[in-house]
C-alpha cells in the first residue's frame, strides 16, 4: 500500500530492524484531518496488524500542543541513549520545506534523514543556505547509517507508488473503488464508521 510498501523495500534495501510509525494529533502545517486521532490510530493498526517490522508511537496523540517533529525526536534520542543509530524517514517533497519546520536545525542531532526520492521533485532547496546545508550532510554510504548516530542525510531510491491519502479521499468521496490501494480491513473500517464520505 502506498505509504507502507516503499518502506518495506527501503527497510529491506538498507537493513532497518523496526519502523516506527507516528501519526501526529495537532498538524501545525495543515489542517486538523476528518478522521479523529483514535479513527486514525485504528486505520494505522489494521494496516499494520501483519506487518511485524512496524509498530505504532501514539506519544504525539496524546500531546494537546502542536506535535513538533523536533521535540519528539530530541524524546526518542533521550530514551535511545547517544550512540544508537537512529533515522527518521520522510518523502523527498518534505526535504523541500524540511527548513521551515520547527528547530529543523536540532533534527540531525538526533537522527539520520532517510529521504524517499519521489518522481518529479527536484533536489534543490529554494535558498543556498539550505542547499549548502543539504550538501553538508547528504551521504550515499548506507553505512553511515548504521555506524553513527545522526547527522546524515540519505536519498533512497525506493520505487514510488502513485498513492496519496489525498487521492484515496477523492476516490472514496466519489464513491469509487480503492481496493487496490487500501488492505480490506482499513476499507471496511472506513465504510464502517462512513469516513471520507
Amino acid at each position: 500500500y502506498g505509504h507502507l510498501k516503499p518502506v518495506e523495500i527501503l527497510a529491506n534495501q538498507i537493513g532497518l530492524s523496526k519502523v516506527i510509525i507516528m501519526p501526529n494529533n495537532v498538524p501545525p502545517h495543515r489542517p486538523q484531518p476528518e478522521a479523529t486521532s483514535a479513527q486514525r490510530v485504528h486505520m494505522l493498526k489494521l494496516a499494520i496488524a501483519d506487518k511485524p517490522l512496524f509498530t505504532l508511537d501514539e506519544r504525539e496523540l496524546r500531546r494537546d500542543t502542536p506535535s513538533w517533529t523536533a521535540q519528539t525526536l530530541q524524546e526518542w534520542r533521550q530514551e535511545q541513549g547517544p550512540r544508537k543509530p537512529l533515522a527518521f524517514i520522510i518523502g523527498q517533497d518534505s526535504l523541500l520545506t524540511f527548513p521551515t519546520w520547527h528547530r529543523y536545525e536540532t533534527i540531525l542531532d538526533n537522527v539520520h534523514l532517510i529521504v524517499c526520492r519521489r518522481p518529479g521533485y527536484p533536489l534543490t532547496m529554494a535558498h543556498d543556505a539550505d542547499q549548502q546545508w543539504l550538501d553538508r550532510h547528504l551521504t550515499h554510504d548506507v553505512e553511515r547509517l548504521h555506524n553513527r548516530p545522526a547527522g546524515a542525510i540519505y536519498l533512497a531510491e525506493t520505487p514510488w507508488f502513485d498513492i496519496s491519502a489525498t487521492i484515496i479521499r477523492q476516490l472514496l468521496e466519489r464513491g469509487e473503488s480503492c481496493a487496490e490501494m487500501l488492505p480490506a480491513t482499513v476499507l471496511d473500517y472506513i465504510r464502517e464508521q462512513g469516513l471520507y464520505c
